[in-house]
């Protein structure tokens, strides 16, 4: 059985996504990618194979959304290039999982919270009409 509170707070947390921007809803996806890949290191400092893995999964998730929702025709090189950079992503996530590496997980954190500091900036100055 559901307490009232919980079934408040997941109402919340749905209301949440479904009415946030796009401009929104990629600063959580970003968000997102960056917390599992830090739990994933975590994971890996731990030795334990299944979250390591788990995590990996869901930041390899979020890229792959992050990559179906580029728009190449009209973001040009800037969408064609981030592309490559979310490929290339998903290749670190998959050596740092095959050989429980950390230094490949630094890097994307590194790469996701530069995307992500670049994607507010823009949100700032309104040119994604939030």
């Amino acid at each position: 059985m559901t307490s009232p509170n919980l079934a408040g707070y997941q109402a919340y947390q749905k209301n949440k996504y479904e009415t946030a921007s796009p401009h929104r809803l990629t600063l959580m996806l970003y968000n997102g990618a960056i917390q599992f890949t830090t739990k994933a290191k975590q994971a890996i400092e731990q030795n334990n194979i299944v979250d390591t893995n788990n995590y990996v999964k869901k930041v390899q998730s979020i890229v792959y959304e992050l990559i179906s929702s580029l728009d190449t025709k009209q973001g040009g090189e800037l969408a064609r290039n981030l592309k490559s950079l979310y490929f290339y992503m998903i290749d670190r996530l998959m050596e740092a999982n095959i050989k429980k590496l950390t230094a490949p997980l630094d890097e994307v954190i590194g790469m996701l919270e530069e995307i992500k500091s670049a994607w507010e900036e823009i949100g700032k100055r309104g040119t994604l009409g939030n």
